[in-house]
C-alpha cells in the first residue's frame, strides 16, 4: 500500500508499511508463538492467520481537531504540535472518508473552535465516527465544556441533510488537559442512542462510548471461530467474562446451553441485553442468554461453581493473577482467552498450566503495525 501522508513523514502511525505485507503477519505469527515459547506454555495447533485488507478496513475514525474553525484538520498532532490533515486516510472505510469532508464543513458552520493544546485555548478536541455494516455513522463531538453544545443542536439537522447516514450523534465532555480521548459524560443529541454493528447475522447494538473491534470484517472472523470451537465442545454452561456489547456470548448461544456475560460498562450490558432480546435467546434457563454488570475477576470468583467453559476478551492488561489462579483451580473444562496483548496473555497461560492450549489463531486487525489479535482455545489437562 501507498501512503502519500507516510512517504513525506506527516504520519508515521502506520510504522510496517515499508514491509511486504505477507512478511507482516508470518513475523506477528512467530513473536506471539515466541512469546508463548518462553513462557513454557505448550505449543497449540497454529491455524492459518486471517488477514486483512491494507486500506479501507478501520470502521471508527479518531479524529484530533485542530486548526481553526474557518480552516479545521482533522487528523492528529505532529510531533511539534502542529496538526496534520488526515481526512483521506486509507485506512479508513470508504464510507468514513467520504464523511469527513462533510463533518470538516459542519465544524466551520457550526463554528466550532478547535481545541489549541498548547494554549489550552478552545472547545473541540476529537471527532469520533463509527460506520456500521449498512452504512449508517455514529458522530461523537468530544469538547472541553458544555459551551458548544447548543450550537452543535441548532446546526444539526442541516449535517444530517447533507449527511442523511448519521444515525447517532452525541457530545461527549472531557474538561481536562491530559492525554485521554474522552470523559465520562455523553449528551444524546438524536432519537437513535444506538448503532446496529450487524456481525454474522446477530444485530450488535454499538452506543456512543462502548467498543467494537476496529475492523468489522476481522469481528466477523474473531466471533466465527470462537463460536466453532465452543460448539466443538458442546458445553452446558459458558461464561463470556468482559463481554462489551456481547458478540462472543450471543454466538455462543446454542439449544441446552445458558450463557452468561459479565461487563462492567452499564451501557455496554443494556446493548447486549437488547441484542438477546431481538434474539429471542434473553432470559434464565436452558437456550438462554443473559447479561450483568460487574467487575469480571469479582464477579468470577464470587460465584458458587465455574462453568463448562468461559469465554475471555480482557483489555490490553490481561487477566490478571487473580482471575488466572481462580481459572486454574475451577471446575471450568474449556477457556477461549482472546487477546490484543500477546505479553499479557503468556503471562496469563503460564499462570494456568492446567488448561493447555489446543488451538490458536491469528487475526491481523491492525495491518501495518506491529498489533495483532490473537484468540486460543485451551482444554482442561487430563
Amino acid at each position: 500500500m501507498e501512503c502519500p501522508h507516510f512517504d513525506a513523514g506527516r504520519c508515521r502511525s502506520c510504522t510496517l508499511l515499508p514491509s511486504p505485507y505477507h512478511r507482516q503477519v508470518a513475523d506477528k505469527q512467530a513473536h506471539v508463538a515466541g512469546l508463548l515459547a518462553d513462557a513454557g506454555i505448550p505449543s497449540p495447533t497454529w491455524l492459518p492467520p486471517v488477514t486483512s485488507p491494507q486500506a479501507g478496513f478501520r470502521n471508527k475514525a479518531k479524529m484530533v481537531v485542530s486548526g481553526t474553525a474557518d480552516a479545521p484538520l482533522l487528523g492528529i498532532l505532529g510531533p511539534d504540535g502542529t496538526g496534520v490533515d488526515l481526512r483521506d486516510c486509507a485506512l479508513h472505510t470508504p464510507g468514513l472518508q467520504a464523511a469527513l469532508p462533510v463533518l470538516a464543513a459542519f465544524v466551520t458552520r457550526a463554528a466550532l473552535s478547535p481545541y489549541d493544546v498548547g494554549a489550552r485555548r478552545g472547545e473541540l478536541k476529537h471527532l469520533v465516527v463509527t460506520e456500521s455494516p449498512d452504512g449508517e455513522l455514529m458522530v461523537r463531538f468530544v469538547l472541553r465544556s458544555q459551551e458548544s453544545v447548543a450550537r452543535i443542536r441548532k446546526h444539526l439537522p442541516g449535517l444530517v441533510e447533507r449527511l442523511p447516514r448519521v444515525a447517532v450523534a452525541s457530545v461527549n465532555l472531557q474538561p481536562e488537559h491530559k492525554a485521554v480521548l474522552e470523559g465520562e459524560r455523553e449528551i444524546l443529541l438524536t432519537e437513535r442512542a444506538t448503532l446496529s454493528m450487524r456481525v454474522n447475522g446477530i444485530e450488535l447494538h454499538l452506543r456512543p462510548q462502548g467498543f467494537f473491534q476496529t475492523s468489522t470484517a476481522m469481528a466477523a472472523a474473531l466471533y466465527s471461530q470462537a463460536r466453532d470451537w465452543v460448539d466443538a465442545r458442546s458445553p452446558g454452561t459458558v461464561w463470556d467474562l468482559y463481554c462489551g456489547v456481547g458478540g462472543f456470548a450471543l454466538h455462543a448461544a446454542g439449544p441446552g446451553r445458558t450463557v452468561t456475560g459479565v461487563e462492567l460498562s452499564t451501557e455496554a450490558v443494556a446493548a447486549a441485553s437488547a441484542s438477546a432480546e431481538e434474539l429471542g435467546v434473553a432470559g434464565d434457563g436452558r437456550s438462554r442468554v443473559r447479561f450483568e454488570v460487574g467487575d469480571a475477576t469479582a464477579w468470577a470468583t464470587a460465584q458458587p461453581a465455574a462453568p463448562d467453559l468461559v469465554v475471555v476478551n480482557p483489555p490490553r492488561r490481561g487477566i490478571g493473577t487473580e482471575l488466572a489462579g481462580w481459572l486454574q483451580d475451577s471446575g471450568a473444562r474449556h477457556l477461549v482467552y482472546s487477546s490484543c496483548n500477546a505479553t499479557t496473555l503468556a503471562r496469563d497461560l503460564a499462570a494456568m498450566p492446567g488448561l493447555v492450549p489446543v488451538e490458536a489463531r491469528l487475526l491481523d486487525m491492525f495491518p501495518n503495525t506491529t498489533h495483532y489479535e490473537v484468540v486460543v482455545v485451551l482444554d482442561r489437562a487430563g
